[in-house]
């Protein structure tokens, strides 16, 4: 879709999100996105997580942050974890990958997912990480993409379904892109 327009945040501009960040937050966890959260969950406590672990990490740079607009309104975000161990510098973590319920299959995440690749290059690094639910709808995206899988750990998390006790496994993979 020509009307997606991707843009990296900066830090300046990372304060006026975290009001539309938690929606998409809240409204992907609600639609049964396993990205650290679980039902009930609250818009409050969605804008909190931006609020106090995103925007300080994006203000200090330790964190790349890209956001999709749609006509005005933040649609898809992903986001790129550049602040490593003294050991690790040469590579980054993806996280955070989200895309509207209403906007998926647009490619929405794909473009996204190009731009943290040149985002982590532009920044020296060399090899890409992220876990994704085994069997998630990401997974099979990530793989067209280049991702390889490292291996999967099972009862990794909770469903994020209201009151499930069911443990899901994730799925590790990587990418080089050197």
């Amino acid at each position: 879709m020509t009307d997606i327009v991707i843009q990296k945040v900066d830090p300046e501009h990372i304060k006026n999100l975290p009001d539309a960040l938690g929606n998409l937050l809240k409204r992907c966890v609600d639609n049964g996105a396993s990205v650290g959260f679980i039902q009930p969950f609250e818009y409050q406590e969605a804008r909190h997580y931006w609020m106090s672990t995103v925007v300080p990490a994006v203000e200090r740079s330790q964190i790349l942050l890209w956001v999709a607009m749609l006509k005005e309104q933040v649609v898809g975000t992903v986001m790129l974890q550049v602040s490593m161990l003294p050991n690790q510098t040469h590579r980054a973590e993806v996280g955070k990958l989200l895309v509207d319920p209403d906007c998926r299959r647009m490619g929405i995440g794909r473009r996204l997912m190009h731009q943290v690749e040149e985002g982590a290059l532009q920044a020296g690094k060399l090899l890409l990480t992220l876990d994704t639910r085994t069997g998630d709808v990401a997974e099979p995206l990530y793989h067209q993409l280049g991702f390889r899988t490292a291996g999967v750990i099972p009862d990794y998390c909770k469903r994020p379904e209201i009151g499930s006790q069911i443990l899901d496994a994730t799925t590790y993979m990587y990418k080089r892109i050197d």
